[in-house]
Formats: C-alpha cells, sequence, structure tokens
C-alpha cells in the first residue's frame, strides 16, 4: 500500500510541473511534466553532466533535457582516484555552479557516498540540502531494492529522485572494479526486481549502467518510467555521457560504452603550447590587434611627469 502511494506522490509530480499550471508567466526550465512527455511520445532523453557553470551553459546551449551533477565530477574535475571521496559540500558547490549557468535543463545531483546509507532520515537530510542550498531539481541515488525505503521518504516528501541500477561506482569496491552487470541470470534477475522495487518508490526514472543490451531492453520494458543508458545500449528511454569523455577532456582512454566527439585534452595541449611560443618569441601579443592605445597628449603629459621625478 505505502509503496503504491509513492509512485501516485512521483505521477503527481509530473503532472503538476506542467508549466500550464505553472502559477509563474514562462518557465523555461524543463520540468518532470517535459521528461514524462518525451517518455510517453518515444522520444529519446538527452542527459549530460556538467560540474561547472562554464559547462552548465554548454548542455544548455546544446538544449539537452537533463543536466546531471554527477559524483563522476570527483574523479574528472577534482582529480580524486573515485567517487567516494567527495563530500556533501564540494557537491552543493558544484551544483550552484551549474545551476547558475544553466536556466533551461532539469537538473539533477548525485547524492554523495557517505550521506544517506545510514538512514532514511539522513537521506532525506542530503536530498533537502541539495534542493535548497546545491538549487536542484532532483536527486539521483545510487542501488535498487534496499534503498527503495529510502527513495519512498525521500519523494513523499516531495523531492523527485532518479534512480541508478547496474554499475553503481559508488560500490565499486564490492563488485572488484568497474565491471559489466547482469550478465548472469542470478544477477540480471535481481536488477530486473531492483527496477520494479525503484519504480514502486516512486522514482521518476532510472539510469541503467553498464549491463548488456538485451537486459537493458527488458528492464525497459518491464517499467512504465524512462530508463537512462550509459552502457546499455540502444533500446533505453534516453542516454547520459560524462561531458569529460565525450568531449575528450582528458588522457586517459575512456569506457567501451564512450563515443569520443573531440579530442579537447589534446587541442588543449596544442592550443596552450603555442601561445607558450608566442610568448617566448615575442609574437603575442601583437601591440597593434591586442593592446591598447594612449592619446599623444596623455602620454606627452606623463612622460614629462617622469622626467620631472
Amino acid at each position: 500500500m505505502f509503496r503504491h502511494s509513492t509512485a501516485s506522490v512521483a505521477r503527481r509530480l509530473f503532472s503538476q510541473s506542467s508549466s500550464r499550471f505553472s502559477a509563474y508567466v514562462s518557465a523555461p526550465r524543463k520540468t518532470l511534466a517535459d521528461i514524462s512527455n518525451l517518455y510517453e511520445s518515444k522520444c529519446p532523453i538527452s542527459v549530460i553532466t556538467a560540474w561547472d557553470s562554464i559547462l552548465g551553459k554548454i548542455a544548455e546551449n546544446g538544449n539537452f533535457d537533463i543536466t546531471l551533477v554527477g559524483d563522476s565530477l570527483a574523479m574528472v574535475a577534482l582529480g580524486y582516484e573515485d567517487t567516494n571521496e567527495i563530500d556533501l559540500q564540494e557537491m552543493l558547490y558544484h551544483t550552484r555552479a551549474v545551476v547558475r549557468g544553466n536556466q533551461t535543463s532539469l537538473i539533477v545531483a548525485d547524492v554523495p557516498f557517505g550521506t544517506f546509507e545510514q538512514s532514511p532520515s539522513q537521506a532525506l537530510d542530503t536530498a533537502i540540502r541539495l534542493v535548497k542550498e546545491g538549487r536542484v531539481q532532483a536527486v539521483k541515488i545510487e542501488g535498487g531494492e534496499s534503498v527503495a525505503p529510502t527513495i519512498e521518504k525521500i519523494v513523499l516528501a516531495g523531492i523527485p529522485v532518479m534512480g541508478h541500477v547496474g554499475l553503481t561506482p559508488q560500490k565499486h569496491n564490492a563488485f572488484g572494479g568497474y565491471k559489466l552487470q547482469g550478465n548472469d541470470v542470478e544477477t540480471a534477475k535481481q536488477l530486473l526486481k531492483d527496477c520494479k522495487a525503484l519504480e514502486a518508490a516512486g522514482v521518476f526514472s532510472i539510469v541503467l549502467e553498464c549491463i548488456p543490451n538485451k537486459l537493458a531492453e527488458l528492464a525497459t520494458n518491464s517499467i512504465n518510467i524512462p530508463t537512462i543508458g550509459i552502457g546499455a545500449g540502444p533500446q533505453v528511454s534516453g542516454q547520459v555521457l560524462v561531458m569529460a569523455d565525450l568531449l575528450g577532456m582528458n588522457d586517459k582512454k575512456p569506457a567501451k560504452f564512450v563515443k569520443k566527439y573531440m579530442d579537447f585534452f589534446g587541442d588543449a595541449i596544442k592550443a596552450v603550447t603555442k601561445y607558450r611560443e608566442e610568448v617566448k618569441s615575442g609574437e603575442f601579443p601583437n601591440a597593434n590587434e591586442h593592446g591598447y592605445k594612449m592619446k599623444s597628449d596623455v602620454l606627452k603629459e606623463v612622460r614629462q611627469y617622469i622626467e620631472e621625478q
């Protein structure tokens, strides 16, 4: 009974978020209702990560439906060894930056490791801070059946939650690394159970990470909410990639499921090397192209002042 009521709350959040019923004159930021409409119309949902204002603005100009402030920023932006090292204060700092740069996407923030596992009350406190202080519209929590009660509590408090199953990076130590999940009968069955449990708990969507294509398709067809794939094949409701991976912002080999759309790291090295060379040679800055001129009478008086000292 409780699970069904939670799912009902999630459906109301979808419908009441529509700009048609808003008291505001305009509501440019995408809402849960917009995401639901994309899902119902079978239009793929586009999701990308960001961790600062500039990347938030890039996501906005790219017209992404959802911008995720993922805890992956721990590794790609802050240089930590894994996502478990980032704390809530750091997440709040980065979510605020992304929100300042992005006025159109639905902004979702990861609930960081160590801030939700102890109790549903702890998780709710964290989610409230991400919404109030981080200014996001929804949160994402990793895990399946075991975190369903936690998610129920957050959803009933009026905070939308995105689920995340399959390869859950916060638990990579338990998995023995970042490996394909759901590739045997028992783990595949458990993933399907996890999806059902999360749907009943009231999540508005579920990230499926690093699982076989066919399992992702089965999971997608078994529930009535969007699935967002990352390494889960094409038969899902939408896709998400880490901005740093698709832009090629580091020199590490990306995961198999990543498509690099540019070599930002390589191009950036070429650009800054060229800048250094031009500084050394005196080619940059060019006096006329990059400098500012001084009025001759002002220059004359300043020179006279110097001579008189």
